[in-house]
């Protein structure tokens, strides 16, 4: 997933047929690579969150996420493809929303963790430089963030300029 964009927002998902759709394109390996959005990472990551839990949802991410890129004729090395601090990180920011979530419907779950500050693709920044993130070490290995420690209330505090 591209993180040069981190301010771009992302149109809500329609119906439950369409989050689904995601999901099973995705343990299907037959999702096409166009469609594999933050949205769409961010769906796939909250509905493993919420069916298997935060830990397990990481090994399965981790291992469906480099398997989907293999399908996909995408390459996993230390530049490329799978990145797992940036999985990690969005497993945990999933399963912080979760505790708070109110539940209802895949859809509404999805499109409100995609809306929030947790889901945003800024948020990452707040822990880790872009210098530490975009390293091969952070893509092929839990980073622990350098810039603080990981704290759902800071996402939730107005960025600092």
């Amino acid at each position: 997933m591209a993180m040069d964009t981190p301010q771009k927002t992302f149109p809500p998902f329609a119906d439950e047929a369409a989050v689904t759709t995601v999901i099973e394109g995705f343990r299907a390996r037959s999702l096409p690579f166009a469609d594999w959005s933050h949205q769409a990472h961010l769906a796939v990551g909250l509905w493993h969150v919420a069916t298997f839990g935060e830990d397990a949802a990481k090994v399965r991410l981790r291992d469906g996420i480099s398997a989907y890129n293999v399908a996909v004729g995408r390459v996993n090395d230390d530049m490329r493809g799978y990145h797992e601090t940036v999985t990690f990180y969005f497993a945990w920011a999933a399963a912080r929303h979760l505790d708070n979530d109110p539940g209802g419907s895949l859809v509404d779950r999805v499109n409100r963790f995609v809306a929030s500050p947790l889901g945003g693709k800024e948020g990452i920044f707040r822990f880790w430089s872009r210098e530490s993130l975009f390293t091969p070490r952070a893509r092929l290995g839990w980073l622990e963030p350098d810039l603080r420690p990981l704290d759902a209330a800071v996402l939730m505090a107005p960025a600092q300029g």
